[in-house]
């Protein structure tokens, strides 16, 4: 534990940070998963509106700093390649 004034403090912030990158990184893979089902579903119009949806939650999340930049564009190409598959 913590001695400092300072430190226990910084303990706090993060706890604090962590719980709300938790909340961002699972809002992403929601999004990513909703994506995926109407993509199995066979529905393009649902793939296409879930995906725009996970696009912005992913993008968000890379503003935030809880994803990369160069995770996210390829997470995003790959869920825009899986859509356009769908006959």
């Amino acid at each position: 534990m913590a001695n400092h004034k300072s430190a226990q403090k910084r303990i706090r912030q993060t706890e604090r940070k962590t719980e709300v990158n938790r909340k961002r990184r699972s809002q992403i893979r929601t999004a990513i998963r909703a994506v995926m089902d109407a993509i199995t579903a066979k529905k393009k119009d649902d793939a296409t509106t879930a995906l725009k949806k996970a696009e912005s939650s992913i993008m968000k999340g890379v503003s935030k700093g809880v994803v990369k930049k160069e995770t996210a564009s390829r997470k995003v190409s790959r869920l825009v390649a899986a859509v356009k598959k769908i006959a």
